[in-house]
């Protein structure tokens, strides 16, 4: 098996992966919440963000990454933490807020966090920009080529963070690269009605870094795209950022009406999901039938035994409620 034949396959692994977790993550979700919606009830209470659709921007560019690179996620996680190697079992407990999540399950699906492989994501928007230069810049301080990646969306790119944040790192050549998840919509706000600019690639320009934009919502783009980033972060040669045109198959949040989004857009979108035609595109490129099935069958097992997991785990003692610091 070539190097290019194992990587592809990784990362369709890991894309299935990520579908089948948020695939059992809805029927939980909705527990308790029926016949009347109600946010707070259930065992998976507060807001839920799914990535369904996103999976080819996290495969693309964490097939790159190793351990000791640092990775900050947004408040739509669940994909760039699988692709980082975030411990499925410990991550599924968390979110079910249990005592052998994460976290101890007080940080929630927002808030996951997995020093093993230097993840991390949070609910404040372009909040984790700041903190992946200052991990870069750690990171060559300490004489290491680790590199930091900063995923947002493309609503984060109006923020001031942002403009910040690439400013800093192109001055102090970090070893950083930025990843816009671009799925159209701040929450219920088109692009179009809030973004000046058509690509924030283009933004890329005004900060002296290179600006690479990526469409198509295909993985082996990104992948490309990526590996020519990561290798100039990892080189020395400073920051980039990356543009990728992906697509949100479910609303901004579970149980959201999508009043602001046409319904043939979301029928459109599904019927170009990105795993099934990647898993075409395979077999075109000569895989295996049967090695791509073994690949969707062992990525589900480990999703199912990671739900079993945090199913039978406690819930933490209401006495430790006041252990810890939430920062």
């Amino acid at each position: 098996m070539s190097s290019n034949h194992s990587k592809r396959l990784w990362m369709y692994a890991q894309m299935v992966k990520s579908r089948h977790f948020e695939d059992m993550i809805k029927p939980a979700y909705f527990e308790g919440k029926t016949p009347v919606f109600n946010m707070a009830k259930g065992p998976l209470p507060g807001e839920m963000h799914l990535s369904d659709g996103q999976e080819p921007c996290a495969v693309g560019i964490c097939a790159h990454l190793r351990p000791d690179d640092v990775v900050t996620a947004t408040h739509r996680p669940h994909h760039i933490a699988i692709a980082k190697g975030v411990d499925l079992n410990a991550m599924a407990a968390e979110i079910f807020g249990k005592k052998d999540g994460l976290a101890g399950g007080r940080g929630g699906h927002m808030h996951l966090f997995d020093p093993a492989v230097n993840f991390s994501c949070s609910g404040i928007i372009a909040q984790g920009m700041g903190p992946a230069v200052g991990a870069a810049m750690a990171a060559r301080m300490r004489g290491s080529d680790a590199v930091a990646v900063a995923f947002l969306g493309e609503g984060a790119a109006n923020q001031g963070a942002f403009h910040e944040s690439l400013n800093l790192a192109s001055v102090w050549k970090a070893p950083v690269v930025f990843v816009i998840e671009d799925n159209s919509y701040g929450i219920s706000v088109p692009k179009s009605a809030c973004t000046a600019v058509a690509s924030n690639a283009d933004r890329a320009a005004g900060y002296a870094m290179p600006g690479h934009h990526v469409g198509g919502n295909d993985p082996d783009a990104i992948y490309e795209a990526a590996g020519i980033a990561i290798e100039r972060a990892r080189s020395g040669s400073g920051p980039s950022l990356i543009e990728i045109e992906t697509s949100r198959l479910e609303g901004h949040f579970m149980g959201d009406p999508e009043g602001y989004r046409p319904k043939d857009e979301v029928r459109r979108l599904k019927e170009i999901d990105p795993i099934p035609a990647y898993r075409t595109r395979l077999l075109e490129a000569g895989f295996e039938e049967s090695e791509l099935d073994r690949a969707e069958s062992e990525a589900r097992g480990l999703v199912d035994q990671a739900f079993s997991f945090a199913r039978s785990n406690d819930y933490p003692e209401p006495k430790e409620a006041f252990d810890h610091v939430f920062a």
